[in-house]
């Protein structure tokens, strides 16, 4: 109820937004737009350990010393599932704005099946950034770029990673004239609709 009451009041104050700053809205993509089947395999070369993590678990995860990730699954899409919150923002976003609205910043190597998931959505155009890359500074890095290339105002950050949350809430000790909004996903329901329903799964 009360995720569904922020959405209300988000929404609320979308539609009536006029906007006199220069503000930049960034979507994660995995575990905050859409979840997915994709894992990520551990091995730790010190132990011989070998496991496996949900994206939820890599996100709260601590890296121990001798550990070698493989996001080989992330090269595509695996039965994804909308989240269905976070997708009546960026759908409300894309309604008012257009493909400027917002902007996707992932960790996975390639941006081409988030392309397809969102055309497939009716929301084509989308700048997305895709870093190859898990480390919360590299999206902090981005996040920072941006700032600067586009005399940025207000950044809004949606994310499922504490961590990548903290890494870009920091970068106001650099900006301090910019407001920095970080919004941590948190999602107990995983539904199985939604603007899902079109998705045409790319070859792997």
């Amino acid at each position: 109820m009360k995720t569904a009451a922020l959405l209300k009041e988000y929404i609320f104050r979308l539609i009536n937004e006029e906007l006199r700053e220069k503000r930049l809205r960034i979507f994660d993509f995995d575990d905050t737009l859409v979840i997915t089947d994709a894992k990520i395999y551990v091995k730790n070369l010190e132990t011989g350990d070998n496991f496996v993590l949900s994206p939820g678990e890599f996100a709260v995860y601590e890296k121990k010393t001798g550990d070698e990730f493989d996001f080989s699954d992330f090269q595509k899409l695996i039965n994804p599932r909308a989240i269905t919150w976070t997708g009546k923002i960026i759908r409300n976003i894309y309604n008012k704005y257009g493909p400027s609205g917002f902007v996707i910043l992932s960790a996975r190597t390639s941006a081409a099946p988030i392309h397809q998931f969102l055309d497939d959505a009716g929301m084509p155009g989308i700048e997305i950034v895709a870093l190859n890359n898990a480390d919360p500074n590299a999206k902090a890095q981005k996040v920072d770029e941006w700032i600067t290339q586009k005399d940025l105002d207000v950044v809004e950050f949606f994310d499922d990673s504490h961590k990548n949350i903290a890494a870009v809430k920091a970068l106001s000790k650099k900006h301090p004239d910019v407001k920095i909004i970080g919004r941590l996903v948190v999602h107990t329901h995983i539904p199985t609709h939604g603007f899902t329903r079109n998705y045409r799964k790319t070859k792997s």
